[in-house]
């Protein structure tokens, strides 16, 4: 274990030497105790290096700033307290754990004022799962205290974007006396966690409750205890929780040494995780949430209609640098299973692993994803197994994997509805935004957010059905049946303006290139539905999970994206960078060639990531090189293709003309786009359309 544990004069490990009279558990199976006979110290660090975690030479700045910080309370308690528009850099630090990122809108710095400072709050909602109060809570505060959107994120959580200084303290206030939470939705802590979000009633598919309901109980085992969350936000006022008995059972369990005795933080002591923690817990057969893409990636298991335990399994994340090989995107490993009553103990010991031997001296390398790379998947589970007590047994079988959408009109199996809604990249706004909340607060509807950035409203009456759809059309929402296959299962990260990490647009620049692409693939004679599974992010973090898409596109410099091709539909394999630097307007040119080779070359009923697995990228880049354009017969088979109308408002040829326009004329088509939920590119197509007229 690290040095402050030992310091702490707790009950701790060297290895597997236990300290102060703890003893190796009596659960653990002798082929376990011999896997792990020789003790194993923090080797996460490279050979020739003083551990990371042993003594302070080699921490990273932000292991400092939380080893100082009481807790997570000071500086931000203070620097909240000042009267500049911002706080300090080790306050921003701290300010994520409680579930935010302070921003600059660099649209907005007016000449030579410097940063205009604002900040985002994302909230924390295991398993989507939002109540009706919530949900009408944070549509008022962005309107009072954001930027009047509201984001749906691809962790099924939302985030308030715009929030100044002045109004933090009484945002999180409005969140927290209103059945919500924002603690860890950031920073180096077990994050939100994600679960298939479908409403099915517990009696019709009981495995998605399980899930939804691990979900829950995992969020609390996991949650900061030292009671900082309220002395920042509530001035110390205390806001009564209620977790299951077995969750604090958990918790408290410190028979195997995982835990920091005394301290206000029992798993977590002084120093957190040394980096994100992502945790997602999925059903058999159905991959919505990309459960794989997690630190802890867990699926119920069921045998007979009998829920009998998990299949569990760990090191997956996104994140990576450009030009950096020792990052990667990596999917989680295989443990193993465990039984219903040993998945909370798992989850802990997997952190506590996570939580000792990731590397602390340098922050690109401390996610659980290298630690597991470093070690080999049968150490890490060595150490796991020890820390749980326990062994894990073989995996269990499971069906194969797809990734449902839950849009449209579903049965919930307790005589109600739940309908789901696509919202373009998760962003509610304008007349959408107004409509959705009408709904909701007329029937008193919870929803739940879906990790593709989309909404579902759910218990619905078929009484309301019909109000629900008239309401909703009228203000120009679609449902999912007529919006273009592209666009129904992409997504796109935030990015710019707002994201300190962008390099390049997604969500705001994603509609746009779908179009595109569309056109594309009608003009090489691909059906008017084919479908791509396509995500985009402004930088290589991956919050969109790009490297799971069938076709990604990965910022990396303004206006260019690195391209990444051949995941795959069920979401089980991850892609390959097939190109650098591709220029947002050459769009047109570089897909044209790809696109054709797979209209020619594909098998029937094929998908494109399949494709591009089954051919390899020497094929694609030399069907690339040879092309000379569409033959005459091509031409002639793909003109009359049906074009969608949703694919059909913007259809460049080649590189867009850029034209310029006057600050009061840009800032007037800014607000009709967002106030009409579309694009700069639709709105002024449209407004310019009507000159002709």
């Amino acid at each position: 274990m690290s040095a402050m544990t030992a310091a702490s004069g707790i009950n701790a490990f060297v290895g597997f030497r236990p300290q102060n009279g703890v003893k190796r558990a009596s659960r653990v199976r002798a082929s376990v105790a011999r896997r792990v006979a020789n003790p194993i110290v923090a080797v996460a660090t490279p050979s020739g290096k003083k551990s990371a975690n042993e003594g302070e030479k080699n921490w990273s700045k932000v292991e400092h700033i939380k080893e100082n910080s009481d807790f997570l309370r000071h500086p931000l308690i203070e620097q909240l307290a000042t009267e500049d528009p911002f706080i300090s850099e080790d306050a921003a630090q701290l300010y994520k754990f409680h579930g935010g990122y302070q921003q600059d809108d660099r649209e907005k710095r007016a000449f030579g004022a410097g940063k205009f400072y604002q900040f985002m709050m994302r909230t924390k909602q295991p398993a989507g799962t939002v109540p009706n109060k919530l949900y009408l809570t944070m549509d008022d505060l962005a309107d009072s205290h954001g930027n009047g959107t509201l984001r749906l994120t691809t962790r099924q959580t939302y985030q308030l974007h715009g929030i100044l200084k002045t109004d933090l303290k009484s945002t999180f206030q409005a969140v927290i006396r209103n059945m919500g939470s924002t603690l860890g939705a950031c920073g180096d802590i077990n994050r939100n966690v994600m679960a298939s979000p479908a409403p099915y009633a517990r009696n019709f598919k009981p495995e998605y409750a399980i899930a939804q309901e691990l979900a829950k109980d995992i969020g609390d085992l996991l949650a900061p205890q030292s009671g900082a969350y309220y002395d920042v936000w509530l001035d110390g006022e205390q806001v009564l929780t209620v977790e299951k008995p077995e969750v604090v059972a958990c918790r408290n369990d410190n028979r195997f040494g995982t835990n920091f005795e005394g301290s206000p933080e029992p798993i977590y002591g002084t120093q957190f995780l040394p980096r994100k923690f992502k945790i997602g817990v999925t059903v058999p057969g159905d991959n919505h949430i990309d459960f794989l893409t997690n630190d802890i990636g867990i699926c119920v298991v069921m045998k007979n209609g009998e829920h009998v335990g998990y299949n569990v399994y760990a090191g997956g994340g996104m994140g990576r640098s450009h030009r950096n090989n020792d990052t990667f995107p990596r999917l989680a490993s295989a443990l193993g299973f465990v039984g219903k009553d040993d998945i909370l103990y798992a989850v802990k010991a997997i952190a506590c692993a996570q939580r000792d031997y990731g590397r602390r001296d340098d922050r690109k390398q401390s996610r659980l994803k290298y630690l597991i790379h470093a070690w080999g998947v049968e150490k890490f589970k060595a150490v796991t197994e020890q820390y749980m007590g326990k062994a894990f047994q073989p995996l269990a079988d499971l069906p194969p994997f797809t990734m449902p959408t839950y849009h449209g009109w579903n049965e919930q199996g307790d005589g109600k509805l739940w309908y789901g809604v696509h919202v373009v990249n998760g962003r509610l706004r304008g007349d959408a935004k107004k409509a959705l909340r009408a709904v909701i607060e007329r029937y008193e509807l919870p929803v739940r957010l879906t990790a593709n950035q989309d909404i579902l409203l759910t218990d619905i009456d078929p009484a309301w059905k019909s109000d629900i759809v008239a309401t909703l059309t009228a203000a120009g929402v679609k449902d999912a049946s007529g919006i273009d296959a592209l666009d129904q299962i992409s997504i796109a990260c935030p990015a710019l303006p707002l994201c300190g990490l962008a390099i390049t647009e997604a969500e705001r620049g994603l509609p746009d290139i779908n179009k595109r692409l569309r056109n594309i693939m009608n003009k090489v004679g691909l059906p008017a539905d084919e479908q791509f599974l396509i995500r985009m992010t402004g930088c290589p973090n991956g919050c969109a999970r790009p490297y799971q898409a069938e076709l990604g596109f990965v910022g990396d410099g303004p206006g260019s994206y690195q391209i990444w091709m051949g995941g795959t539909s069920n979401l089980l394999k991850l892609a390959e960078p097939y190109a650098d630097k591709v220029k947002e307007k050459d769009i047109e040119t570089f897909f044209e060639p790809i696109f054709y080779a797979f209209k020619t070359g594909k098998n029937a009923d094929e998908r494109f990531g399949d494709w591009a697995n089954r051919v390899g990228f020497k094929a694609i880049k030399d069907a690339q090189e040879s092309y000379k354009g569409l033959p005459a017969a091509a031409k002639a088979a793909a003109a009359p293709a049906a074009v969608p109308a949703s694919a059909a408002a913007v259809v460049p040829a080649g590189r867009l003309p850029r034209v310029m326009i006057e600050r009061e004329a840009f800032e007037v088509l800014k607000a009709y786009a967002e106030a009409n939920n579309t694009t700069l590119t639709e709105a002024a197509t449209a407004a310019i359309l009507k000159l002709k007229k």
